[in-house]
């Protein structure tokens, strides 16, 4: 299956190299064996990143491999200073992290609109030879010349920012949620995996307020070791502040399925246990009430637990008062 969302890509990052400082000496008619005055080199252009939230995915840095700045001009005469080389932009989605390509070291993580960041530093401009004049050596004829540009491999990672995250097995009834509770329009089918990237939508709550919710491709027993969608899938929780758990109602046990998603999770990452959490039991409009009452019972546990449809739309209502109180908890 094609798609439109990158969220890992590895790019080039080269920066310019800075420009010579001048050795010229002033001559003129009336002075003709003037004073040094070679100015200094401009600075190489520098890789920068800013956030954008306007984006929401890294597809524009998949075939662009190579961000290439421009090189610093040399000094000149008068002591005038070279132009400074052209930086090169790259505009990432919030959420974006980089890190380094060999150490996988995290350098930077973007998360507020507008946010920009040098990526890689460019070359600084050599300094002329007005600034090696001296007493003892008035008409110095050498100059600095200017420092290499950088050329560095990132990687950089896109972690989905929202709210609330959905947290399942595949075919839980997760995008059919999303789906009924915003305008998302994910893919929807009867069979395992049919949410290959993340999709986002827009919760509208009490009052025109309103929150994100993200359906997240189902885990899977391994996930965490890189089973199913592995890696690709967990990464994308760890940005959200509250996670909402989803366990269709003719599972074999609700209580057991919830533990091992909660596992994976902690083999992940623990500090994923520190987040909110709520239970939803989805496709309750196959249960009546003396079974619904019986499941309710068996379910023993310290987080809430709503009861749910999202085809007959029942007990949605419940479960956004519920996550909205978490989120402001």
């Amino acid at each position: 299956m094609k798609t439109n969302f990158i969220d890992h890509v590895k790019i080039c990052c080269r920066s310019g190299k800075g420009g010579a400082g001048s050795t010229h000496l002033y001559r003129s008619r009336l002075n003709p064996k003037g004073g040094p005055d070679g100015g200094d080199g401009g600075r190489g252009g520098h890789v920068l990143i800013r956030g954008n939230k306007q984006m929401w995915t890294l597809l524009h840095l998949r075939y662009q491999k190579h961000i290439i700045a421009g090189h610093g001009q040399n000094g000149g005469r008068s002591e005038a200073t070279g132009a400074s080389g052209k930086d090169e932009l790259i505009e990432v989605p919030l959420g974006t992290v980089v890190k380094d390509a060999e150490t996988e070291e995290v350098l930077m993580e973007i998360t507020e609109d507008g946010q920009e960041v040098i990526l890689t530093r460019g070359g600084r401009g050599g300094r002329g030879n007005t600034h090696f004049k001296s007493s003892t050596h008035q008409t110095p004829r050498y100059a600095q010349p200017g420092e290499d540009g950088l050329e560095e491999w990132k990687v950089l990672e896109l972690k989905v920012l929202a709210d609330v995250g959905l947290v399942g097995f595949p075919n839980a009834g997760k995008s059919t949620l999303l789906s009924v509770v915003s305008a998302a329009k994910p893919e929807i089918a009867d069979y395992p995996f049919t949410t290959l990237v993340p999709n986002l939508g827009i919760v509208s709550y009490r009052n025109h307020k309103s929150f994100i919710m993200a359906d997240i491709p189902g885990i899977i027993e391994g996930a965490h070791e890189g089973k199913g969608l592995g890696h690709r899938f967990l990464r994308h929780i760890e940005r959200n502040s509250v996670l909402l758990f989803m366990v269709p109602a003719d599972a074999d046990d609700v209580v057991k399925q919830y533990e091992i998603l909660l596992n994976e999770l902690a083999q992940y990452n623990p500090e994923l246990l520190d987040k909110d959490r709520v239970l939803a039991v989805s496709k309750c409009d196959m249960l009546d009430d003396e079974l619904k009452a019986e499941l309710d019972a068996s379910i023993d546990l310290d987080i809430p637990v709503v009861f749910i449809s999202s085809v007959a739309q029942t007990g949605i209502q419940e479960l956004k008062d519920v996550l909205w109180s978490k989120m402001q908890a």
